[in-house]
This record gives C-alpha cells, sequence and structure tokens, in this order.
C-alpha cells in the first residue's frame, strides 16, 4: 500500500456547485448565530460581528466517479466518492476525520492538495480540490494541542497552523454548516 504523492499538476475540469435552498438556508443561519454570539461578548470582533468572519478556503478530498464528463450532473453513491458525498450530505467532523477536531481547510490550493491521501489500492480515485465560502467567526490561534481546544466554548473554528503575517494557513471549521461549497477542481490522474 504505497501511497500517491503526486500534487495536481494538471486540472482535469472545474465545476461550480448550485447549492440547495436548504443548504444556503443553514449556512446564513450559522452566520446569524455567529454574529449573535460575537454581539454578546465584551470584546468586539468586528468581521464578526459584520459577516461572521467570512473567509474564501480550501477543502482537500477525493473523487471516484466521472461528475462533470459530458455534461453529468449527477451525484454518484459511492462511499469511496468523498466530492459527492460532501455535495449530497454536507461536510462531516467525525471522529474518525483529523481526529474529530473539525473540518480542515487551507488558504492554499497547494496545501489542500498536499492534504489529500491517493492510495494505489484506489487506482479510480483522484484528488479534488472544493472551494468553500466558510464563516470563521471567533478564530482560537494554535496550540500544543489542537485537540484539546476543540472542546472549549466559545470559538467557531480553530486556527492549525499560522504563517507569516499572521495568515491562517490552516484551519478547521467546528460546525460542518459554516461551510459552504461553491467550485470543485478535478485533477487528471
Amino acid at each position: 500500500m504505497s501511497k500517491n504523492d503526486n500534487n495536481c499538476g494538471r486540472i482535469e475540469r472545474i465545476l461550480k456547485v448550485h447549492n440547495m435552498q436548504q443548504t444556503l438556508a443553514q449556512f446564513e443561519e450559522h452566520r446569524e448565530i455567529v454574529k449573535i454570539k460575537a454581539s454578546k461578548l465584551a470584546k468586539k470582533h468586528p468581521r464578526c460581528l459584520a459577516d461572521g468572519n467570512e473567509l474564501l478556503r480550501f477543502h482537500g478530498t477525493t473523487v471516484e466517479c466521472s461528475l462533470g464528463m459530458n455534461g453529468s450532473s449527477s451525484l454518484c453513491t459511492s462511499d469511496k466518492c468523498s466530492v459527492c458525498r460532501i455535495l449530497r450530505h454536507g461536510f462531516s467532523t467525525k471522529k474518525e476525520i483529523n481526529g474529530g477536531v473539525g473540518v480542515f481547510t487551507t488558504s492554499t490550493s497547494g496545501r489542500a492538495f498536499e492534504s489529500v491521501e491517493v492510495y494505489d489500492d484506489y487506482p479510480f480515485l483522484r484528488k479534488a480540490l472544493i472551494v468553500c465560502r466558510v464563516i470563521a467567526g471567533r478564530v482560537h490561534r494554535p496550540l500544543e494541542n489542537i485537540h484539546e481546544m476543540a472542546g472549549q466554548a466559545g470559538f467557531d473554528s480553530l486556527a492549525g497552523k499560522v504563517g507569516v503575517y499572521s495568515n491562517i494557513e490552516e484551519l478547521y471549521l467546528l460546525n460542518p454548516r459554516a461551510l459552504l461549497p461553491c467550485f470543485v477542481v478535478i485533477c487528471k490522474l
């Protein structure tokens, strides 16, 4: 079982996501909750009050099907096709994914692609990238043990890695409703 480490050198296709009205409503409801929580804090966070601290982030994952090929927009039902599972059911913060910390996102597409592991056991699995709008809300800066912070109240996301100039390179969203998929980028094999 060897890991296929190649990055996405060539893009096969880019798809625009048309979210269901219910998904959009849940995203906007989450934004309002974050704004209300921020308004009750002693220390005001202007970005949280204005728009919930909305950011554009990248989420690396895998795709197995031929989504978008020949004009097909049908989502498959394969358990191995993470793109279709996410678009159908939303993001997951299950314990087996990222240790249950939250939904992992990055500030760059390169880092998102690096985070995806594709094994030779599944020859039809390809790397994909989901470009998302996210409601970051109050962000807790990184600590030694990010898993300890996941249970603390008052924060909407956790910074996993902060780059030079305080740019948050890695961000874990604690609520899966904080992410709204906008585009899917699928790499060539």
